[in-house]
């Protein structure tokens, strides 16, 4: 279905992504594409798509594939039928209906009169009855989006499939239609994602890391067997590579020690046997020598060790563990923060909730905030944090700072970067030297101080805004969340709910990531209807 040899792809900035990539998917496969952020898994798939060109290297894929992209503002402007590319066949074959069944007409609909029957379905499948195909993209809210183009599965019947983190946006019904699609398709599918639960689902594991494609055979649960078995038996090659620098570095010393005192001992005889003091010079050249040959040897011997070891370490994984460093907040657990009564919010002279809601956050708890798409689980909030005045209701807030986490990470600041934004945090007075070393610490070297916050990916953006929590040091009353998984990757994921869990404060969560929820040890759940 797809062979990719000696592949090689170089971004508009020269930097090179990935360079002889070897990959191959057979027919009916399903294989999860997965790796840090930065590797390429969303480029290598636009480049599958034929959305964008290799610089060298030879892509053969047997049959067209239905992509669908992560990020879809592309499409903004687009109607239903425009972006899922049948706007011209469903006008022909109105206009077929209304009596123009011209030549040019039934050229364009090429035969394909179950087009209107599978249209209906598709959109009734993924509960989108009420939109028509002339309805604007740019009105549809994110998950409304991403079902949009998981309807035109069933309208174009593709069998290549590539999908880029497909659940993101999606409410908990619409992804466990996903999975179901997923679990029973026969098509062949490849696909981006760092949901766990839909990576289960998939037979294949594919990582992209440092410039090459490995595969698993198994789920991710497996996959994750596999490598706790690789980095075990990598951190052991570490582990004896240093004992042979060490036991290399003893030889060493004891080598030179032992030359040295023959030749001390050699010169002593040569004083006592009155040897002239030309031919002394001659034997103290050649001893000198002799030691200068030793230790290069042993020199070349370490250097070569250093060098392995210095390879074995590349390849152990990044920093999994960065936490938090607050001061204590001074709030005693339990302390009522927010109490909402009888609230609701109005919208197109309608309320938005079927009942008004009434409730109570204290300090210390852990929420779930949950709901459909559409139900107001980000109005609710805005209301909670008094950046939105409820239509019916009061609220009491007594929370003194809150930090609101979205999941583009807009608390960092694009015109910034990434040293100026860790400054921006430092409310204790920290040396620049300081504040580098905590840089460091969340993964940003030297190279990447000046870079743009512009530039960041989603990882590197939360990375970065848990390095200035760090930094500010002052602990917040409230860390609200709101889908804050949609734009990272697995390893990300791990290091932010790493970060939370050391979290002593109220957290209020918005996510569909059921691990996450898992994870995050949530104590109580709101549910809007």
């Amino acid at each position: 279905m797809l062979i990719l040899q000696k592949a090689t792809y170089i971004h508009p900035n020269k930097e090179v992504l990935f360079q002889d990539l070897d990959f191959v998917v057979n027919k009916n496969e399903k294989i999860a594409l997965i790796g840090n952020n930065g590797t390429g898994k969303s480029t290598l798939l636009k480049i599958i798509a034929g959305q964008l060109p290799l610089n060298s290297g030879l892509l053969q894929v047997e049959a067209i594939p239905y992509y669908i992209p992560q990020n879809l503002d592309a499409y903004q402007d687009k109607s239903i039928a425009e972006a899922l590319s049948i706007s011209e066949k469903w006008i022909a074959l109105q206009e077929i209906l209304a009596g123009e069944a011209n030549e040019h007409n039934m050229e364009i609909l090429n035969d394909d009169w179950t087009l209107e029957d599978r249209v209906l379905q598709a959109l009734e499948k993924w509960d989108l009855a009420d939109i028509t195909l002339d309805t604007s993209l740019s009105q549809l809210s994110g998950g409304q989006k991403t079902k949009v183009f998981l309807a035109g599965i069933s309208i174009h019947e593709p069998e290549f499939i590539l999908l880029d983190e497909p659940s993101n946006h999606l409410d908990k019904p619409a992804r466990k239609q996903l999975y179901d699609f997923i679990a029973n398709s026969n098509s062949t599918i490849l696909l981006v994602s760092h949901d766990r639960q839909l990576l289960q689902l998939m037979p294949y594991m594919a990582e992209l890391s440092q410039g090459s494609i490995k595969r698993y055979g198994g789920n991710y649960d497996f996959y994750v067997e596999q490598k706790e078995i690789e980095q075990t038996s990598l951190s052991n090659q570490v582990q004896n590579q240093q004992k042979e620098l060490r036991k290399a570095k003893d030889k060493e010393r004891e080598a030179i020690e032992r030359q040295n005192k023959l030749n001390a001992r050699g010169k002593k005889k040569q004083e006592a046997a009155g040897i002239p003091k030309i031919l002394m010079g001659a034997l103290k050249n050649k001893a000198e020598g002799s030691s200068s040959k030793l230790k290069s040897v042993h020199e070349d011997k370490i250097s070569g060790i250093r060098s392995q070891l210095s390879d074995l370490r590349a390849q152990l994984p990044e920093i999994d563990q960065m936490q938090f460093n607050f001061d204590e907040s001074g709030l005693h657990l339990g302390k009522l923060l927010i109490e909402a009564k009888e609230i609701n919010y109005e919208i197109k002279d309608r309320m938005l909730w079927k009942e008004d809601i009434s409730l109570q956050i204290r300090s210390g708890e852990r929420i779930h905030i949950q709901g459909a798409n559409g139900s107001g689980k980000t109005t609710l909030i805005k209301m909670l944090l008094n950046k939105l005045e409820p239509s019916k209701g009061s609220i009491q807030s007594n929370t003194r700072r809150y930090i609101y986490i979205d999941q583009e990470y807009s608390l960092v600041q694009t015109n910034l970067s990434v040293y100026e934004m860790a400054q921006s945090f430092n409310n204790s007075g920290l040396q620049e030297h300081d504040i580098k070393i905590r840089l460091n610490r969340f993964l940003f070297g030297k190279d990447a101080w000046d870079k743009s916050c512009l530039s960041l990916s989603g990882g590197e953006r939360m990375r970065l805004l848990l390095c200035c929590l760090n930094i500010s040091t002052q602990a917040p009353d409230i860390m609200v969340l709101d889908e804050p998984t949609n734009n990272i990757d697995l390893q990300n994921i791990i290091i932010l709910t790493e970060a939370l869990k050391n979290f002593k404060g109220t957290i209020l969560v918005v996510s569909h990531d059921e691990n996450f929820i898992l994870d995050l040890q949530v104590n109580r759940e709101i549910s809007l209807l």
